[in-house]
């Protein structure tokens, strides 16, 4: 029996094309630990025809000699929608995003965050740590005891506030490269609380989305996107 058998079920929350650069069909947990509810995320982004993840508009030489626009990315500043009618109980904007992409530095802003938060963690204990500069501008999203999370969003696009109601589909915010990333891209996940510290995570599938499979695309219903499986919604 899989830990995958009994999902809960939520729509697509972006349109388009997309791809998973992370997702628990690959491996759990599908970002290598269970902290903050992740067990089950997702990173979903947009890649070209090229072969390989290629994410961003522009030659891998320049993406890897001096760097690309953060705009250039194909996903940045998508709209996120919301993935069931829910209420907005965390919604976090302001966080600045760095303006270039560029493979050495962003992995080592992420290696450098990471090392300072779980050092301050010990330190300081977790409880005194600002997660917002860590997870990026981000939103948690309640439907009973179901939470929904969407963190590094794009600076100034977050579109609800805490305590509001929204509806499946609305726009919640935007893609975008804020906090620990290492290129624009929507890290989702379901979680059982609405405090990161103690959620676990929870699987999640969605209601429906097509797969480009041997040169066409199929319906897929209730479904968990694989590994760099091309995928589209609406």
């Amino acid at each position: 029996m899989s830990e995958l058998d009994h999902p809960v079920l939520v729509d697509f929350p972006l349109h388009g094309e997309w791809v998973a650069a992370h997702t628990p069909a690959h491996r759990i947990p599908s970002h290598g630990t269970d902290r903050l509810g992740q067990r089950y995320a997702y990173d979903f982004l947009r890649v070209d025809e090229r072969r390989g993840m290629h994410f961003f508009k522009g030659s891998l030489l320049s993406y890897w000699l001096v760097g690309v626009p953060t705009s250039s990315s194909y996903c940045w500043h998508a709209p996120v929608f919301a993935p069931f009618d829910a209420d907005v109980v965390v919604s976090k904007d302001g966080l600045s995003e760095r303006a270039r992409l560029h493979p050495v530095g962003d992995v080592m802003t992420v290696v450098l965050k990471t090392i300072a938060v779980n050092v301050k963690a010990r330190l300081c204990g977790v409880r005194n740590i600002d997660l917002h500069k860590y997870l990026g501008n981000h939103i948690i999203l309640q439907r009973g005891d179901i939470f929904a999370f969407f963190a590094h969003l794009c600076p100034r696009s977050v579109a609800v506030r805490k305590g509001q109601t929204v509806r499946a589909g609305d726009v919640l915010a935007r893609v975008g490269h804020t906090g620990i990333s290492t290129a624009p891209h929507l890290h989702f996940q379901v979680m059982d609380s609405a405090d990161l510290l103690t959620a676990r995570g929870i699987p999640c599938a969605f209601r429906s989305y097509q797969v480009y499979d041997r040169g066409r695309w199929r319906f897929v219903n209730n479904g968990i996107p694989d590994f760099n499986e091309r995928i589209r919604y609406k």
